[in-house]
């Protein structure tokens, strides 16, 4: 049997036209299963490393329909954001027409890789009937106030020229760009997603088969902390300054504060500083330091002096307060106690400005203070160093100094998020327009639900500069208050992409309803998605955003699910040359001229083989070569059963005949067992290419009748069908079935096959193995210890003695003890 891609063709053709991926929603004559995989930035066409993502869903898909399920797999476009924009940018044209262009042309390499989806509910977030619903979320959250528009220090990216979400900068650079990120001040929009913070961290909890590792990266994000916001007076006014720190038990080792440039005390600390001016310049430079550049290892501390001091309220010591460049705003209150020996940020810190050292945790085995550091000792230990609470371990000492605390109006116990509101604005012309508008007389306006969408409209120049191209748009800006009918100004700030893809999974169930966004009954049958497929980068922005959409909506009622995804899986990515696959690296490969030489089933193969899928595997066109030659080995099995002599026996079969019908239904069984977990397909083909193996050695040693080979066959492609459909599909037929095996179900194990006749046990004499002899399972024990017994091994180790006894563990050894 010649494989090609003609063969390919003939079963995508097969598939499109009978639309065996479509799913009828209302019917509940089968269990459901919402398989998803996540939708892609139309931003260019995809290589192979792309491909791993969408096979593993396919292989998934076709595993569950065979299994009885009623499967829903969609598919649709996030088409909307800078990646798109970007593109379509350095192309020269309009981001329409890049964006449609590239849709057209995955939709032709998702199709001839055999990626098989309900295509009737395709949805497209920059088309009107999308993004119309995308603003009508938009507005509920406003209505509920979790939707504002604030002025603030923002990330801004020079090159985007557009302002990034905290989790959009990766190590002080635009995720997208790479550029290093400054701040800016502008007037944005926010979701306030810290509402949900303690929901988003404890709902973790929840998501059992969700990879540790994900959940580990969204708790680090939302940055739960307990501790205790101390009061520090500040000395000669009556106010203070509070800080928040897990650590009370060093607070008698405070020796200074430490302000960000943005706390609202600055202003009133350096009015009459001596050193004013250079304060103030001091905080000009650090305004163009990104927000979370200060997380960074390798960053310079610098700060200045205020010329003001605080109380420490413990200690009663004056200690300075300081302006520092690597305090955040965005954990406790921008204010931090500095404990220099207990800290390793403080530590450089006061060792660059020359402030006091004071150790308050000692070593637990010494009890006793170092008196030289060299470096910050950031562990628990014994207090020292601290007045009546010296001796205690940090543990207790956290408690009690809390306790003395709160008793004393010092401080007050509670919790604090790293996590900040979302910005959600974005000044750039692809998104979503904020449906707002400006009235002089009655301020910001929604856009009343009845006139949405409101419509982007197509413009001549879309250039970034720093403001929304629709700014220049008379004809956009320009319209009536909802309110009051006079003259107002529209929003031009587009919205985040990631709004887009908050809510798309919900779309699905009812992609063309033209009055809501969804049916809630029909999402509440069909949700949460049981199978989330995608890649570990967007463990925060993309899932964490989607959690919170999606907790918001069953707070208003929409939906009766708190968790959008049931089951996750993030695959690992397919690098070459040991980097991730770009163009820039010339390191992509292209799977066009591989489907042209060896067929959509061979990278297919290929990808689901070459490692355990949720981890990086790197590309070796070797290994694409051994995948063909599998498929083609298999296929000579088939091409044998058509010339096979052997005939119709009533005997019983013979030892191959039964080495081979005990390797089906065990392949049967593990091939299941793998599908059923964690997605192991390396190992799953591991198992078919045993039994192809089994079956050539088993027809090379012996006779095999020809309706054990044909069961044989049958068995191998069915199993190899969620891995190489089109194949499968063909030799399917060639065996005389005229129903797709997507209308087959998974084939069963029958365990009577799969025990064990004969085993092979070790013979130990005193404990020490001798001889190997192979036994009948159903020998009674006295017969196995007879023939242990005579065995020449043992009878020169037995010499002259005799057993004391004679030891049988059942199916594994025989121990004779002298």
């Amino acid at each position: 049997m010649n494989y090609t891609k003609e063969t390919d063709k003939k079963w995508q053709n097969y598939w499109a036209k009978e639309k065996v991926f479509n799913v009828d929603t209302k019917d509940s004559s089968k269990p459901k299963y919402y398989c998803l995989v996540m939708f892609p930035y139309p931003s260019s066409e995809l290589h192979v490393g792309h491909a791993r993502n969408y096979v593993i869903g396919d292989a998934v898909v076709r595993y569950k329909i065979t299994q009885g399920y009623n499967v829903l797999s969609p598919m649709g476009w996030d088409a909307f954001g800078l990646p798109a924009e970007n593109q379509a940018i350095k192309h020269n044209v309009y981001p329409q027409e890049w964006t449609f262009n590239n849709i057209k042309r995955i939709k032709e390499q998702l199709n001839s890789w055999g990626i098989g989806y309900d295509w009737a509910r395709e949805v497209t977030t920059c088309l009107p009937d999308y993004y119309t619903w995308t603003q009508w979320i938009f507005l509920q959250l406003y209505k509920k106030g979790f939707a504002y528009r604030k002025e603030a220090f923002v990330n801004w990216c020079p090159s985007c020229k557009t302002v990034l979400a905290n989790e959009q900068v990766i190590t002080a650079s635009c995720e997208r760009c790479s550029t290093k990120v400054e701040q800016k001040k502008l007037k944005q929009w926010f979701f306030k997603i810290t509402e949900y913070a303690e929901r988003l961290l404890s709902d973790l909890e929840t998501l059992d088969d969700w990879p540790q590792r994900v959940k580990t990266m969204q708790q680090n994000w939302i940055g739960k902390s307990w501790g205790v916001e101390i009061h520090f007076p500040l000395e000669n006014i009556t106010s203070t300054i509070n800080c928040f720190t897990t650590r009370p038990d060093t607070i008698f080792g405070a020796t200074f504060l430490a302000l960000n440039w943005e706390h609202p005390c600055v202003c009133g600390l350096i009015k009459d500083s001596p050193n004013r001016g250079e304060i103030e310049a001091f905080i000009e430079k650090v305004k163009n330091q990104p927000m979370s550049a200060s997380l960074l290892d390798n960053f310079e501390k610098e700060g200045i002096f205020t010329h003001k001091y605080a109380i420490n309220p413990m200690t009663k010591r004056r200690i300075p307060i300081w302006i520092a460049n690597y305090i955040l705003t965005e954990y406790g209150t921008g204010a931090i106690m500095c404990v220099p020996a207990h800290d390793r940020r403080d530590f450089e810190f006061a060792t660059k400005y020359g402030l006091p050292i004071i150790e308050v945790i000692g070593i637990k085995q010494s009890k006793t203070s170092r008196h030289r550091l060299k470096e910050a000792y950031e562990g628990e230990g014994v207090l020292v160093n601290s007045a009546e609470f010296s001796g205690l371990e940090s543990q207790e000492a956290k408690e009690k100094i809390a306790e003395h605390m709160e008793t004393h109006n010092i401080g007050r116990r509670g919790f604090n998020y790293k996590l900040r509101d979302w910005l959600i604005s974005r000044q750039r012309y692809w998104g979503a327009p904020i449906p707002i508008v400006y009235c002089d007389s009655c301020g910001q306006v929604p856009v009343a639900e009845e006139n949405l969408p409101v419509l982007l409209p197509e413009v001549k120049e879309f250039l970034p500069t720093g403001q929304s191209p629709l700014t220049y748009i008379e004809e956009f800006i320009q319209t009536k208050c909802p309110k009051c009918g006079k003259a107002a100004q529209r929003e031009t700030d587009t919205m985040d992409t990631f709004v887009d893809s908050s809510w798309y999974y919900l779309r699905y169930i009812s992609p063309h309803e033209k009055k809501f966004p969804f049916i809630s009954a029909d999402v509440n049958t069909w949700l949460p998605v049981d199978q989330y497929i995608g890649g570990v980068e967007h463990a925060i922005l993309h899932l964490m955003y989607s959690r919170f959409i999606n907790k918001f909506l069953f707070d208003c009622n929409l939906v009766n699910f708190t968790e959008p995804f049931r089951r996750l899986f993030t695959q690992g990515m397919i690098v070459k040359d040991g980097a991730k696959m770009s163009k820039s690296k010339g390191n992509v490969v292209a799977p066009d001229y591989i489907i042209e030489k060896y067929g959509a089933d061979t990278m297919r193969l290929y990808i689901l083989f070459m490692g355990p899928p949720q981890k990086d595997a790197e590309w070796q066109d070797e290994g694409l070569q051994g995948a063909w030659r599998f498929i083609q080995r298999a296929l000579r099995l088939a091409d044998t059963l058509k010339t096979h002599k052997g005939g119709v026996d009533t005997r019983e079969p013979n030892a191959s005949e039964r080495a081979l019908i005990k390797k089906i239904h065990s392949t049967i069984k593990e091939v299941t067992s793998d599908l059923e977990g964690n997605f192991q397909f390396n190992t799953a083909i591991s198992r078919v290419m045993e039994l192809v193996n089994q079956a050539y050695k088993s027809l090379g040693s012996g006779f095999v009748r020809k309706e054990i080979l044909r069961e044989t066959v049958d068995a191998i492609f069915v199993l190899l069908a969620p891995f190489t459909p089109h194949i499968s599909e063909e030799v399917n037929q060639m065996l005389g079935s005229k129903a797709s095996l997507l209308k087959r179900r998974w084939p069963q194990w029958n365990e009577e096959y799969l025990k064990e006749e004969e085993v092979e046990i070790a013979v130990l004499v005193n404990g020490k193995v001798k001889d190997r002899i192979q036994i009948n399972v159903n020998w009674p024990k006295e017969e196995i210890e007879k023939k242990a017994l005579e065995l020449e091994k043992v009878k020169k180790a037995l010499g002259k003695n005799s057993p004391a006894k004679v030891i049988y563990i059942e199916k594994r050894i025989v121990n004779i003890v002298l």
